[in-house]
């Protein structure tokens, strides 16, 4: 599984003309899921996220979890994460996961983020035409991956 994770100070993901979800001062993470995703790659992203040490504390430091300063978190599936580029100009996505793999996949990371955060995580809508705004706070924006580990 791979991550795009930005702190934010407020997020919302919108479906047609209705607010799907929407937070405040937290963690927007767009998130694909590959075929050669397991359970076990849904865990270990699911605990790095909400371990992320990346709020300031009082000393300025980015030293906080979204957990540990009670943040919101708004999760968007995006297949798209799993482009290639590497040939042509128009993108691949072969590496991602089609529906049946992916959709189950999903809703287990979202249950298992909101279990790792003690409190609910609000989401788009998988294979959904969504948009997305947020408010970037920093800017700060990391990619995570399952498969690297860094």
């Amino acid at each position: 599984m791979r991550a795009v994770i930005q702190r934010v100070s407020e997020a919302r993901v919108v479906i047609g003309d209705a607010v799907r979800g929407q937070i405040g001062r937290g963690l927007l993470v767009l998130v694909a899921v590959e075929d050669a995703d397991t359970e076990a790659d849904l865990e270990w992203l699911s605990g790095k996220i909400a371990r992320l040490r990346i709020f300031n504390d009082a000393a300025g430091v980015m030293n906080l979890s979204v957990a540990e300063i009670g943040g919101e978190v708004l999760v968007v599936s995006q297949f798209t994460l799993f482009a290639s580029t590497r040939k042509g100009n128009r993108p691949s996505y072969v590496r991602s996961a089609k529906p049946e793999v992916a959709i189950p996949l999903y809703e287990k990371f979202v249950a298992r983020l909101a279990q790792d955060l003690g409190w609910p995580v609000q989401t788009g809508e998988f294979g959904a035409r969504m948009t997305v705004s947020l408010v970037n706070d920093g800017p700060v924006t990391l990619i995570v991956d399952s498969k690297q580990k860094e």
